[in-house]
């Protein structure tokens, strides 16, 4: 037997509130009320933007006549391409989402972009699809990078900050930085916190300021800062920039969308126009790697909080905690073992490995830092 409207509005209202709760992972709570990912995504964003009544059927009546001229249309397209750069599939949907009837197929609307001399062919035949691995909520990680830096005609060079949110994209930072030092990175990174709350990890490349190209995964001054934060740091594998590659397409479309359209006098020009797209990008740029949803319709801010003061590290009663010299240096069991000079002066934690026998792993924080092998330590 169907169901009826009110048993409907019943278990769309039941699933939001269970959604809110986070008890399950979203693809079982979606099996759990027989809907697709897709549309529990799109009765959460009705929800966030209207209510208890956004969850309501919507009448398939067309809010306007359909009798809409080609003309009009091909005219819409080719406005959204020359605005934004976009695709047939994005503009179809942004068409759609504005309420537009007699919208063409996305085949059609390349088809037209193409017959207006606006489609790159050797670039739409190099397309690479990677199938990507997605967390299941947001902020589980946030993926961070500059992209790579450019000349100003009277500010000399930029290199915008990037950070991306993987399981929205949803771009958390865009920054137009003229250093990529500790400082730049922190304060933008500051400003992020207070605004979206703290993720449980962010990835970065093993590049300076987060990275040590010298020495890959050991800490610097800044992955210390986070991760007295709470936060865990991962680094991508060397040479392996598709480890970041959510971060990695953003910088794709950053460069195709607004660096190659503008010629940029000073840092202050690039910034206008980098929170211009910004809001394009996060609340009305349609996604294909999200159904093509935008990302604002996928994110949430952390429940976790920026501390006002930074936390001393905190280990388990039975770890042996040690100091960490001027040198970057610390002595276990008898051995002495380099970690790194972000971490001088503070305090890591000696403990048996519960993985290798014989081995000893040492902790900053919540994070393993290294670990010493006392089979191989010994003469």
């Amino acid at each position: 037997m169907p169901w009826d409207v009110k048993d409907i509005m019943n278990r769309r209202e039941d699933f939001v509130r269970e959604a809110a709760t986070q008890a399950l992972a979203f693809s079982e709570l979606c099996r759990k009320y027989t809907i697709t990912r897709q549309t529990g995504y799109k009765w959460l964003a009705r929800h966030r933007a209207e209510g208890i009544k956004g969850l309501a059927d919507r009448s398939r009546r067309p809010h306007h006549s359909p009798k809409r001229s080609a003309q009009t249309i091909e005219a819409r397209v080719l406005e959204m391409r020359q605005a934004h750069g976009w695709g047939g599939r994005k503009i179809a949907q942004r068409l759609r989402d504005l309420g537009e009837t007699q919208i063409p197929a996305p085949a059609t609307i390349t088809e037209i972009l193409r017959r207006h001399g606006l489609i790159d062919e050797q670039a739409s035949r190099q397309r690479q699809h990677w199938q990507r691995f997605e967390h299941e909520y947001p902020n589980s990680l946030w993926q961070m990078d500059f992209k790579g830096d450019f000349p100003t005609l009277e500010s000399g060079r930029c290199a915008p900050l990037t950070v991306i949110d993987d399981h929205s994209r949803y771009n958390v930072v865009l920054s137009a930085c003229s250093r990529t030092t500790t400082q730049v990175v922190q304060e933008a990174l500051e400003r992020a916190f207070r605004c979206y709350g703290l993720p449980s990890c962010i990835n970065t490349d093993n590049g300076a300021p987060w990275g040590s190209p010298s020495a890959p995964g050991q800490l610097t001054e800044l992955a210390v800062w986070l991760i007295r934060l709470g936060i865990h740091v991962s680094y991508s594998r060397p040479y392996h920039p598709q480890t970041n590659g959510k971060d990695e397409r953003f910088h794709r479309s950053l460069k195709a969308e607004v660096l190659q359209r503008h010629a940029f006098t000073t840092h202050e020009h690039v910034q206008r126009e980098l929170d211009r797209w910004r809001q394009v990008y996060n609340t009305e740029r349609p996604h294909e790697a999200l159904g093509m949803a935008v990302p604002l319709t996928r994110y949430a801010c952390s429940l976790r909080r920026m501390p006002g003061r930074l936390p001393e590290p905190e280990y388990r009663c039975g770890d042996e905690v040690l100091r960490v010299n001027s040198s970057g240096v610390v002595r276990v069991r008898g051995e002495k073992l380099k970690l790194s000079i972000a971490l001088k002066g503070l305090q890591v934690a000696a403990r048996p490995s519960e993985d290798e026998d014989g081995v000893i792993d040492i902790w900053f924080a919540h994070q393993r830092v290294a670990k010493l092998d006392l089979k191989a330590a010994k003469p």
